[in-house]
C-alpha cells in the first residue's frame, strides 16, 4: 500500500521513539556531549562563550542543568586555579565549602586565593533567567512551573511566546495557564501588531499582577496611538477597581483577626464581670500566664512544637483556672458588693503576679515558636494573601465562643451560673450553691483567658506586661457588647476590631483608638447596658 505524505507524517513520532529505544546510548551520549561542551564554553572568559555555553547547557536536558545555571548565576560556579576544574562554592566562615560541578562530589574547603569566580554580565544574568525558567517550565510541580511562566513575564519575547503559546495547550493547571495567557498578551503589548496589542489589552484588563500594572502604566505613558492608549487606560482603571476592592477585603480580614484576639481576650472577662460583677483588674496577668504556659511546654518538649503548642491549651487553661479560683477564694469572696474595693485588690494582684513572673523568668521577653503549619500565608490570588496564623487564631476564637456558648446553654453548670446572675435569692432558694458557683465561673473565665494567652502567644512576644495590652480593650468590648452577654462580646470584639483597622489608614494606630474609645462613651450615653443588654446582679 502507497504511503502517503500525511501517514507518513502520522509515523515519525512512533520512527523516533523506536530509534530512542533501539539506540537509547546515541541519544543519551548527544545529551552528554552537549552538556559538556557547554560547561567547557561557560568556564571560558569570553561572555558571548559563556553565553553560547549556557544555551548548550539548557538545551542538552541534563539533570545537572538547572542546578549549575542557578550556580553560575547566584555566584557560586569557580574554576579551580590548579586545574582549572569547575566546582560549585558555598560560604563556609572566611573560606568555601567546595564540590565538583559535574559530579556533586565533595571536594576540601578551600579559601578565595585557590579559586576563581565564574562573572557574569547583565545580559548574561538576564540569559540565564529566561534559561531557568524555561527549565522550569518543564517541571511537574505545577507551583515551579508558575514560577518559571512568572519569570518569563518581564523578558518575554516573540521567540519565548511561541514556546508558551505551545505549553499553553497541553498545560493542566489552570493557574499555570492563565499565567500562560498573561504571559502571552504581554507579548502581544510589547509587539508591533495592532490587532494583538488590541487584542493583549484586552487579555489584561481583568489581571492583578504586578508586572502587567506596571506595563500597562509604561505604556500609557510612551503610546502615541489614541486607540491603544483608551484601551491601556480602560484596562488599567479595570485593574484598579479591582485592587481596591480587594484591599478593602484584606482590611475587612485584618479587622476581623484583631477582632478575635479582642473577643479572645475579653471572653474570660465577660463571664466573670457579667455573672460575678467583679471588676477583675488582673484578667490581663491571667492571659499573661496562659502565655508563659505555652512558652514552658514548649521549653519541655522542644522537638515537637506543634504537640506543644495543642497542648499548651488545656494546660493554659487548667493553669489559669487554678489561679483565678485560688484569687476568688482567697480575697474577691471577702468583697463581694463593694466594687471600688475589689478593684483595688485586684489591681494590686495583677502587680503581684507580674512580679512573680519576672522573678521567674526575667523582666525580659520571651518567644514562643509558631509550628510550621501555622507559618506563612495562604495566597488567593496575587494581591491577596491571609496569614496562616490569624487565620488560625480567627476560626480558633469562634470555637471557643462556640465551646463556651454550649457550655452556658447546656450543661448543668451553665444553668446554674445564668440562675445566679439573672436572680442570686431566686437561685440561692432553689438549692444552688451560690459561692461555688462563683468560684466555679471565676475559674471559667480566668481558664478562657489562659487559652486566649496560648492565642496571643502566636502573635506577639511572652512577657511580663503582655496582659497589660488588652485590659483596657477587653473592658472596652465587655462595656460596647454587653457585660455579661457572649454575643454581645462576640460583636463587640469583632465591630471594635473592623472600626479600628479601617480607621487607622486614615489616622494612625493611637488616634484610631481615641476615636474608638470616644465613640464608645457616645454610644454609652445613649444605650447605657450596650448593645446586648443582660439582667444581672446589677438589676437587682
Amino acid at each position: 500500500m502507497k504511503k502517503t505524505p500525511r501517514s507518513i507524517s502520522r509515523l515519525l513520532p512512533t520512527l523516533l521513539l523506536l530509534l530512542l529505544a533501539l539506540f537509547p546510548e546515541t541519544c543519551l551520549a548527544t545529551a552528554e556531549e552537549g552538556f559538556s561542551e557547554g560547561v567547557v564554553l561557560l568556564a571560558t572568559k569570553g561572555f558571548a562563550q559563556k553565553s553560547e555555553g549556557a544555551e548548550k547547557i539548557a538545551a542538552s536536558g541534563d539533570q545537572r542543568a538547572g542546578k549549575i545555571l542557578r550556580a553560575c548565576l547566584d555566584g557560586q560556579l569557580y574554576l579551580t586555579r590548579e586545574g582549572q576544574n569547575l566546582v560549585y562554592g558555598t560560604a563556609e566562615g572566611d573560606n568555601l565549602q567546595v564540590s565538583d560541578a559535574l559530579t556533586g562530589a565533595p571536594l576540601s574547603v578551600m579559601n578565595a586565593g585557590q579559586l576563581t569566580k565564574v562573572t557574569i554580565n547583565n545580559q548574561l544574568r538576564g540569559q540565564l533567567k529566561t534559561l531557568l525558567a524555561r527549565l522550569s517550565l518543564k517541571n511537574p510541580d505545577p507551583a515551579i512551573r508558575l514560577a518559571g511562566v512568572r519569570e518569563m513575564f518581564a523578558d518575554i519575547t516573540p521567540e519565548t511566546a511561541k514556546v508558551l503559546d505551545d505549553l499553553r495547550q497541553s498545560e493542566q493547571d489552570q493557574r499555570v495557564r492563565e499565567a500562560l495567557q498573561t504571559a502571552l498578551a504581554l507579548a502581544g503589548v510589547r509587539g508591533n501588531d495592532p490587532t494583538e496589542r488590541k487584542k493583549g489589552l484586552a487579555d489584561l484588563a481583568g489581571s492583578l499582577d504586578p508586572e502587567v500594572r506596571n506595563e500597562l502604566t509604561r505604556l500609557i505613558a510612551e503610546e502615541k496611538d489614541p486607540a491603544a492608549l483608551r484601551e491601556a487606560k480602560r484596562s488599567l482603571a479595570k485593574i484598579e477597581d479591582s485592587l481596591s476592592w480587594y484591599a478593602k477585603l484584606e482590611t475587612l480580614f485584618f479587622g476581623l483577626s484583631l477582632g478575635s484576639v479582642l473577643v479572645l481576650a475579653a471572653i474570660g472577662l465577660a463571664i466573670t464581670f457579667g455573672v460575678i460583677g467583679v471588676i477583675n483588674m488582673a484578667h490581663g496577668e491571667l492571659i499573661m500566664i496562659g502565655a508563659y504556659t505555652a512558652y514552658v511546654m514548649q521549653q519541655l518538649l522542644p522537638q515537637s512544637i506543634g504537640l506543644a503548642l495543642a497542648l499548651s491549651i488545656p494546660a493554659a487553661f487548667i493553669v489559669a483556672a487554678l489561679v483565678g479560683i485560688a484569687i476568688e477564694r482567697s480575697v474577691i469572696r471577702f468583697l463581694y458588693g463593694r466594687p471600688l474595693e475589689t478593684l483595688l485588690a485586684t489591681f494590686g494582684i495583677s502587680l503581684i503576679l507580674q512580679q512573680a513572673v519576672r522573678s521567674i523568668f526575667s523582666p525580659l521577653n520571651r518567644s514562643v515558636v509558631t509550628p510550621a503549619w501555622m507559618s506563612g500565608s495562604i495566597a488567593i490570588n496575587p494581591v491577596l494573601s491571609f496569614t496562616s496564623n490569624r487565620l488560625v487564631i480567627f476560626v480558633f476564637a469562634m470555637l471557643v465562643f462556640a465551646g463556651l456558648f454550649l457550655l452556658l446553654k447546656k450543661s448543668s453548670l451553665g444553668l446554674q451560673v445564668r440562675a445566679v446572675s439573672q436572680n442570686r435569692a431566686m437561685a440561692r432558694a432553689m438549692g444552688v450553691r451560690a459561692s461555688r458557683v462563683d468560684a466555679l465561673t471565676f475559674g471559667l473565665g480566668s481558664g478562657v483567658a489562659g487559652i486566649a494567652g496560648v492565642a496571643l502567644s502566636q502573635l506577639t512576644n511572652v512577657g511580663p506586661n503582655l496582659g497589660q495590652s488588652y485590659i483596657v480593650d477587653s473592658f472596652m468590648v465587655v462595656v460596647f457588647g454587653g457585660v455579661g452577654n457572649l454575643w454581645g462580646t462576640l460583636v463587640g470584639g469583632l465591630a471594635l476590631g473592623v472600626a479600628n483597622k479601617f480607621l487607622e489608614p486614615w489616622s494612625g494606630a493611637v488616634l484610631a483608638k481615641i476615636v474608638i474609645l470616644v465613640l464608645i462613651i457616645l454610644f454609652i450615653q445613649k444605650r447605657p447596658q450596650g448593645l446586648f443588654p443582660q439582667r444581672g446582679r446589677a438589676a437587682e
